[in-house]
């Protein structure tokens, strides 16, 4: 069974935000109905399967992926110590026309339907967790848009399940089954919803609201407001890509940032036609874009308790030339920034040379170049030199894009050292070339899981 969301649906038109509920009664009800009971399975192995969800993952660099399968049974699994061969389950994805098979990597029973990254995973449950191989070249979950995935994939059971004393725990059988739902952990906290400005103009958005908020939206406790501005292959209709095609939005959202920093997390989509009317033929630039962002933040501070001297920008590749584009024009709005693999307009930078900025590039960046950017206005490299000219100091370092998370951030750390004993407030990282994986573009997938990074930006205030 899909877990119950504790978010209502959001909707936010005409400039109008509507509160969202929580059903306490139903979260409760749903809790208790999939807490072990502590009755065994029957001896002959009959335990009959309640529901089956897939269960996936935004990851940083390999988007949005089918991770594993959950299979909610009756009656509790106790496997007493053993351990479920991959072999006794065969998993098949039926995408696109096409049926193939997928990699079967762990299985264990758990309390809940999710995956966990223990070596001795899982407890006696409910439920059935077969992890599948990320790898996988059937395991996208989307293309431009999310794959139908409701059904799509089907689960045989090949061998018996035992414990180590022989008791069988699950039998075999010539049935299949398919998937009914799917699980997004993370995603699915986040609420959908849409806000028309006042020219008419709408743009859909998803919202993440911190659990403080949620168990007592009237409590005077302010929150910050991170706005992600998702970069141009998320342009679409879905209101789901601009979480799922990369980590911008969903890593401010997932539970041990939300513990460090509670915030409300604000993810626009932009819509399809593609608007083409900005001054350099993108997204965020566009005026009719630009005007129903600048309105839906505006509209959203005043309707939720928003820490108006805490406004964060984040953005990827034309999210940061949004970036680079929106900070001229309101520059007492944002109390940080950071912008990856953007480009802007260097005559503009000097009315921004006061707010705190961190910004990332990968120097063989062949989509933005590094220096010379696209449609005429200049990559990262040069904005940092017109901010420098201006009268900002940038502290500035380069180093792979590949290191281990441990000494990547030990790096972020040494620059933003300097940057404090400086005083600079302009912070710029490069990434050495053939050091960024997949595409020297995606120089974002450590940006928004680098510690050191997050905490800087929550440390800025207007």
């Amino acid at each position: 069974m899909r877990d119950i969301t504790r978010r209502a649906a959001l909707t936010i038109a005409a400039g109008t935000v509507t509160a969202s509920t929580v059903s306490t009664a139903a979260t409760a009800a749903a809790a208790a109905a999939d807490a072990p009971a502590p009755r065994r399975p029957a001896a002959s192995g009959a335990n009959p399967v309640l529901r089956t969800a897939l269960v996936t993952q935004v990851t940083p660099r390999n988007n949005w992926r089918v991770t594993a399968v959950a299979i909610h049974y009756a009656v509790p699994i106790d496997i007493r110590g053993g351990v479920i061969p991959p072999s006794a389950f065969q998993v098949t994805a039926d995408l696109g026309g096409q049926s193939a098979a997928r990699t079967v990597t762990r299985v264990y029973p758990n309390t809940v339907a999710r995956t966990d990254d223990l070596r001795n995973a899982g407890r006696p449950g409910r439920y059935l967790i077969i992890e599948l191989d990320p790898d996988d070249a059937n395991a996208r979950a989307s293309g431009t848009d999310p794959l139908p995935l409701h059904r799509a994939y089907t689960v045989r059971q090949l061998a018996d399940v035992r414990t180590p004393g022989g008791d069988l725990v699950l039998a075999a059988g010539p049935l299949a089954i398919r998937n009914d739902d799917v699980n997004t952990p993370v995603v699915d906290d986040f609420t959908a919803g849409s806000f028309t400005d006042s020219t008419g103009f709408e743009l859909a958005f998803r919202l993440y609201q911190p659990e403080g908020f949620v168990r007592s939206p009237g409590a005077a406790t302010r929150y910050p407001l991170v706005v992600t501005l998702h970069g141009g292959g998320e342009v679409a209709d879905n209101n789901m890509t601009q979480l799922t095609a990369n980590r911008v939005a969903v890593t401010f959202a997932k539970p041990e940032r939300q513990r460090r920093h509670p915030a409300f997390v604000l993810a626009p989509q932009i819509p399809l036609p593609r608007p083409m009317d900005g001054p350099d033929g993108t997204d965020w630039t566009d005026p009719k874009v630009r005007a129903a962002l600048v309105e839906l933040i505006d509209a959203f501070t005043t309707q939720r308790p928003v820490d108006a001297d805490r406004l964060y920008l984040v953005g990827l590749s034309s999210g940061a030339r949004g970036i680079f584009n929106l900070l001229p024009g309101r520059p007492h709005t944002f109390a940080a920034a950071l912008a990856t693999a953007g480009w802007g307009d260097p005559s503009t930078m000097d009315g921004i040379t006061h707010i705190p900025i961190w910004a990332d590039h990968s120097i063989d960046d062949p989509v933005v170049p590094y220096r010379e950017g696209r449609f005429g206005k200049p990559g990262t490299w040069t904005l940092m030199n017109a901010l420098e000219s201006a009268g900002a100091q940038v502290t500035r370092g380069e180093w792979a894009n590949d290191l281990p998370k441990a000494e990547f951030e030990a790096r972020s750390r040494a620059l933003l050292n300097r940057a404090r004993r400086a005083r600079s407030h302009v912070l710029f990282t490069s990434y050495t070339p053939g050091t960024t994986p997949v595409s020297p573009h995606f120089a974002w997938a450590q940006t928004y899981e680098n510690d050191v990074v997050i905490d800087w930006l929550f440390d800025q205030s207007r």
